[in-house]
């Protein structure tokens, strides 16, 4: 990938985005030096988000706080990059980690998207904190979005990465740790999220009736259980019950000692049933980072059509390289919130 293909700091989001997304399309790395390009554009795009941090700290002295937010916007989307491209266990992970959590600090000097940390009590008298993100004014009735992070991911890298995507969009986001979730051991997922929603309901900046939930990775299954129990959820990024469904089919073959045992039709039954359980639009993400495979993903797309019942899916792009795969999170990520956008807009 030749020099001049690196984007310019100006500071403009949707530029930015576009250009960490055409990197990430056509990233590769030749069998022989790919450790050495994976260092220098971890190096490189890290220089890069730092850059843009200078930018918007420039434009906040000036008085300029729209560029100065979309130049720190523009630098988490480049640090994330950057942290896609090492191992957890390498130290640039953990200083791309470190970056991201001091450009969300940076939003502090922000009056217009001012990030709250909030306390949430469960019924079980736990409590645990999360971040807030009001969608605007406090007078603004906005949708909102519960966001569970994935199993090996902390809420702060959650929100570092989709901060940049719910700019300007009008969404509310309370962002949570998939590990408060599970220490809540006295009470189920299910009950834990309902006292999300509970907390984002008593907001006089929140609709009640335009709450969804999104969960990344593991997260997606609690959040099926959630959509499942909870009839005030109005739209689901979960994994359909797939999860579930993969878990009977391994206890039935392990029961049976028999691979295919069992019968596709009364197989496709037992995915609308699970899906029925949901009474809202539902977003399945499948492939990649996530635990859903694309195979029965699709079977349960075809399931749902067959029986009229609403389901759509996003397959994220994933790049193949000799150490690994490495996720388009830009292009997902925006096809997810455009969703969650498009089902939580006043109808």
């Amino acid at each position: 990938m030749e020099y001049a293909a690196w984007p310019q700091v100006r500071g403009d989001l949707s530029s930015a985005r576009r250009a960490a997304a055409a990197f990430l399309d056509n990233l590769t790395f030749e069998d022989r030096s790919g450790a050495a390009d994976r260092q220098n554009w971890v190096a490189r795009w890290t220089g890069i988000g730092d850059e843009h941090g200078v930018l918007g700290d420039r434009n906040i002295r000036s008085g300029a706080l729209h560029e100065a937010i979309e130049a720190w916007l523009c630098a988490l989307t480049a640090f994330e990059v950057a942290r896609r491209l090492v191992d957890e266990d390498d130290q640039q992970s953990a200083d791309a980690s470190a970056r991201l959590e001091a450009g969300i600090q940076r939003f502090e000097l922000s009056l217009e998207q001012k990030v709250e940390r909030v306390q949430i009590e469960c019924c079980d008298q736990t409590e645990f904190l999360a971040y807030y993100l009001p969608a605007g004014s406090p007078d603004l009735c906005a949708p909102a979005v519960i966001c569970i992070s994935g199993e090996q991911e902390s809420g702060t890298t959650l929100l570092g990465r989709l901060l940049p995507v719910v700019f300007g969009r009008g969404i509310s986001l309370l962002v949570i740790s998939h590990d408060d979730i599970s220490n809540c051991s006295r009470s189920p997922s299910d009950i834990v999220l309902s006292c999300c929603l509970d907390y984002l309901s008593a907001r006089s900046d929140v609709d009640g009736t335009r709450i969804g939930v999104y969960g990344e990775g593991f997260s997606a299954v609690l959040a099926t259980d959630f959509a499942a129990s909870d009839r005030r959820v109005a739209a689901a990024v979960c994994d359909g019950g797939l999860w579930n469904w993969t878990r009977i089919l391994a206890s039935v073959s392990w029961i049976t000692k028999a691979a295919d045992v069992v019968d596709e039709g009364l197989a496709s039954v037992r995915r609308s049933q699970l899906i029925r359980r949901l009474r809202c639009p539902v977003l399945v993400v499948a492939g990649g980072r996530g635990i859903v495979s694309v195979s029965e993903a699709i079977k349960l797309q075809a399931d749902c059509m067959a029986a009229t019942i609403g389901i759509e899916l996003v397959i994220p792009r994933m790049i193949r390289t000799p150490e690994g795969e490495v996720e388009n999170f830009v292009t997902s990520d925006d096809c997810i919130f455009r969703w969650l956008e498009q089902q939580l807009a006043r109808k």
